[in-house]
């Protein structure tokens, strides 16, 4: 075995067809090369003359080598910053069987809702821990972090007054000045592009701004500081002046809090991160969003709801799809199309592991220590006060005497001593317990401040003891008018689990009922569904990636800096581009973050005016729904029957709107699959009349090492890390969406609140840490260090092979809806299945049939309705692509079937599938079909079955009749 196997053996093990059954598929292609097939697919004037500069593939053993000792350079300090962050506990069970667990990593978004009733149970009961620890009556299924979830209730509550015509113009929005500054800077982000005025003020204030069109009110519980206040007279002004009130709440705190729900909010938001997930540096963590029934059809995200299947068994799907931005587009609710569902899942595990009586003693320890450390600092330290007078877990240190006691001096000893404290400015600091704090805590705490005291051991001593001495008197540092009366949890789900035994079983039996990628490929189109190789996610479990907190001084981060400076290298390299942010937390929110550098431009030009994006009809339907939520306004550009975009139809536009336009949306490879020819004079035209091109990066998986978008004149992209680098999709998230810009772009670029180096700048904010989601892009920076420059290219290549492959396998059974100039597809092609209509049989009846041969269907009615969009990857084999083709082909003779009159339109083997083990083995079989015909149509399909859990599932019944949380 040479030295160049060695070092490529990853590649090997990544690309899924071998070297000969390269070379069988290029013969049924008539290709003598690879190189042949890309000449023919992608335009010669776009593709790349050099290879990528990267470091070259290593070993997955050095890999590993060098990733720990890249951990080392991160320092884990003891963190008591706060700020919506704080020390956890993950449950060994849980983190061994979920977050280490390619059954529960790899499935995506659980459309499917037969094969996802696993990760949908355990999201209903994620609504349902949210829905009863805020007392709301709906909740949704997560968000990407507490600050993008503060801006979408801010703008869900905004769309709603104007669908009441509550207000017409100038709005403002009323914030409390102690607010997460984080979530501040995310809303003004957010207001930036809708046109709303921010008040940020005391909230006790708020009377005095009686005379400005407020919509809505935005309150911490606790507070940022750690102040628990009585908002009872604010809400009361608030609720006679028509103003929707918003709560960001620390969700452990409500099992001791009376619920935001019981004292008339709209809106409550907040983050699970402290329900077990690790800080991470910040992120990935569920955000949590719930409201008032009102509500139910603007809410953002995903609800999942209960239903039932034609069998009349409970089951569970998504609710209210037509809400969603595929559908509605510029009018959906919201652009969300990834959220963290992997976290979220976790997150209520932890609440069923613990149940409501072990949560409530974790917040009443976190509160006793709290309370223990007042006491030992007030009464033993000098020059200092505490003046939070109510507190879950955060104290408030003023420094009275400064003469006395210097916070400089604390901040030095704190650094020396391996600890990080929130210092607020030059004479207040505040001090976070958590989950993990203990009387050592406690006691290495109060020792700081006694060195800053110049106290000696025997007088710390003397003194701590007589601290121990005084009696606590109160229960609670909390208003006796806010300790929570009602109960919660109190579904029987909440109950059962708190053994490790139990757990471990309950969440073997959902995850048996969820199709994942260790089951059988999934060919979605534009989801880019490609292996999660087990050496890039080692690090996810790694102490010193995992505790981190993100807003510790950078020399505390020394390996995530590392990490963050060669991915930013890595993907400006492979774009073309010159500026990069990691900032977006998935594919929608880069789409939004690069629309707002996009705007903030023009504005730095005095091109104000400009707010007109131009959309492809073929784009994602988060397109048109960024644009929306930038404050744009979006006018859809048709496509030609071939796919491409209407050129004449784009000349016209872009006259009519020569003053006013901003950007052109485009995808590439577009949504239909094919390399368009003319991209580069649709890019000139845009230029040439004042516009950007922004470029959605969901099919960034045909152009690495072959093209950069780049090079053809886009002016800023976005990347799915989640897709095209190995993020797993974790049954719907967690996702990465980094925006890669050209130079002029760059001032623009999002920043944050906590690394910004000039202060009195105004910048951009999309996500609440300010690296995103931190902890993941080590899985991404594995990917590229694993592969190297020649296995990325690769990559590219076999997934072109790959879809090509099926193309020409499948063309005699079902019309290939588009190709290019040369007969050949990007990475993914498009059939069309609108013929069989004719006979009654729908694109989702051969979605659902699927399911019987052990296979998620491909993406159906997108961007073309009534057809499906496959995408293979060039992780799947030769042996897995065959499988697939034949199930698909098989699928045609069935229909063929009912084409002939052999079964009727109304019962046959589609229309009943998919064919749950329930209904197999029941007594009355009454279909036309044999029970094996229904279970095991080809040979193979035995020794590989999947089980759906559930028999068709109802989905019209789950609408009418929307339940959202256990029953």
């Amino acid at each position: 075995m040479n030295e160049d196997f060695i070092r490529k053996k990853f590649y090997f093990r990544h690309i899924g067809p071998s070297c000969e059954d390269i070379h069988k598929m290029l013969k049924i292609l008539r290709c003598r090369s690879i190189k042949e097939l890309i000449n023919k697919t992608i335009p010669k004037e776009i593709r790349l003359k050099k290879n990528l500069i990267l470091p070259n593939s290593i070993s997955e053993y050095k890999y590993l080598n060098h990733i720990f000792r890249i951990s080392k350079r991160n320092k884990v300090f003891r963190s008591y910053i706060g700020l919506g962050y704080k020390n956890t506990i993950t449950p060994a069970v849980i983190q061994r069987n979920i977050l280490e667990n390619p059954n529960w990593y790899t499935p995506y978004t659980p459309y499917q809702s037969e094969i996802s009733q696993g990760r949908l149970e355990a999201l209903i009961n994620f609504q349902t821990m949210i829905s009863d620890l805020t007392s709301m009556k709906i909740s949704n299924a997560s968000m990407l972090d507490e600050g993008t979830a503060t801006a979408d209730a801010m703008f869900m509550i905004y769309k709603e007054s104007l669908r009441r015509r509550r207000i017409k113009n100038d709005p403002y929005f009323f914030v409390s000045d102690e607010i997460l500054p984080q979530s501040f800077a995310i809303l003004k982000t957010r207001c930036f592009g809708l046109g709303i005025k921010l008040i940020q003020d005391y909230h006790g204030k708020l009377k005095k701004y009686q005379t400005k069109n407020i919509f809505g009110l935005l309150l911490p519980y606790p507070s940022s500081l750690g102040e628990i206040y009585d908002y009872s007279e604010t809400v009361k002004y608030a609720k006679n002046k028509d103003i929707s009130i918003v709560v960001s709440a620390d969700i452990l705190s409500l099992t001791l809090l009376t619920p935001p729900g019981e004292w008339n909010a709209d809106v409550v938001v907040g983050s699970t991160q402290s329900f077990g997930i690790p800080m991470g540096y910040g992120g990935p963590h569920a955000a949590f969003f719930s409201t008032r029934e009102k509500y139910k059809r603007f809410i953002p995200g995903r609800i999942i709801g209960e239903s039932v299947d034609i069998k009349n068994k409970k089951a569970f799907r998504m609710a209210l799809q037509t809400r969603e931005q595929h559908i509605k587009r510029e009018r959906a609710t919201s652009n969300i199309c990834t959220s963290q569902v992997l976290p979220a899942i976790m997150a209520s595990m932890y609440a069923l592991y613990h149940g409501p009586k072990g949560l409530k003693i974790i917040a009443e320890n976190i509160h006793k220590c709290t309370k223990k450390l007042e006491h030992g600092l007030i009464h033993t330290i000098d020059g200092i006060e505490q003046i939070n007078s109510f507190y879950f877990d955060t104290l408030r240190i003023r420094i009275n005497k400064p003469e006395i006691f210097s916070l400089e001096k604390l901040k030095k000893i704190a650094e020396r001593r391996r600890t990080n404290f929130r210092y607020v400015d030059s004479h207040q600091m505040t001090i976070t317990l958590d989950e993990t704090s203990c009387e050592e805590d406690i006691h290495h705490i109060i020792s700081i401040f006694h060195e800053v005291n110049n106290h000696n051991n025997k007088t710390k001593r003397n003194i701590y003891k007589l601290f121990l001495k005084k009696n606590q008197k109160e229960k609670y540092k909390i208003p006796n008018s806010l300790e929570r009366k009602s109960n919660f949890l109190t579904h029987s789900i909440f109950h059962k689990f708190h053994s490790e035994n139990e757990l471990m079983r309950y969440i073997k039996r959902l995850e048996k009922k969820d199709l994942s990628l260790t089951h059988s490929m999934i060919p979605l189109g534009s989801c880019t569904m490609k292996l999660n190789a087990s050496a890039e996610l080692f690090s996810l479990s790694q102490y010193e990636w995992r505790n981190i907190h993100p807003f510790v001084p950078k020399n505390q981060t020394r390996g995530y800096q590392f990490i963050i400076h060669n991915l930013e290298k890595y993907l400006k390299e492979i774009t073309g581009f010159s500026g990069i942010s990691l900032q977006p937390n998935s594919g929608a929110q880069g789409e939004y973050a690069g629309l707002m550098v996009i705007k903030a431009y023009h504005h730095s030009l005095q091109e104000d005016k400009r707010n007109v994006a131009l959309i492809p009809t073929s784009s994602h339907g988060t397109n048109p729904a960024s644009a929306m939520m930038a404050g744009m306004k979006v006018i859809l550009i048709h496509t030609k029957t071939n796919g491409s975009i209407d050129k004449n139809d784009l000349l016209k536009k872009v006259k009519e709107n020569k003053d006013f336009l901003s950007v052109l949306m485009i995808t590439y490879p577009s949504t239909h699959g094919v390399y368009e020819s003319h991209i580069k004079d649709i890019i000139e035209i845009i230029h040439d009349h004042g516009g950007l091109v922004y470029m959605d990066g969901a099919n960034m998986n045909a152009q690495i090492g072959l093209m950069k978008p780049a090079k053809i004149g886009v002016d800023v992209c976005h990347l799915n890390l989640h897709k095209t680098f190995a993020i797993p999709h974790g049954g719907g998230g967690p996702g990465m969406g980094p925006i890669c810009v050209a130079s002029h772009l760059q001032p623009f670029l999002p920043d944050h609140p906590f690394i910004q180096k000039d202060k009195n700048k105004k910048v951009l904010t999309v996500s609440s840490s300010p690296y995103g989601s931190p902890l993941i892009l080590t899985i991404s920076y594995a990917y590229i260090r694993l592969l190297g420059p020649y296995g990325l290219r690769k990559c590219t290549e076999i997934s072109i092979l790959n879809a090509n492959y099926i193309k020409e396998k499948l063309k005699n059974d079902y019309k290939i809806l588009y190709v290019g100039k040369n007969d050949t597809v990007a990475h993914e092609l498009i059939i069309d299945c609108r013929i069989f209509k004719s006979i009654g049989i729908e694109v989702i009846d051969i979605a659902k049939r699927m399911m019987d041969y052990g296979y998620h269907a491909p993406t159906i009615s997108f961007p073309v309705e009534g057809c499906m969009m496959i995408e293979p990857t060039e992780s799947e084999s030769k042996e897995e692509l065959d499988r697939f083709i034949e199930t698909l082909i098989n699928i045609r003779k069935e229909i063929k079937e009912i084409e002939k009159g052999q079964f009727s339109e109304k019962e046959n083997v589609l229309k009943n599938a998919p064919h749950s083990l329930d209904l197999l083995t029941e007594d009355n079989w009454i279909y036309p079909y044999t029970r094996e015909k229904a279970a095991y149509p080809l040979n193979w399909v035995r020794e590989r079955k999947f089980w759906p859990s559930i028999s068709r599932i109802d989905d019209g019944y789950g609408d009418r009749n929307l339940i959202c949380t256990c029953t």
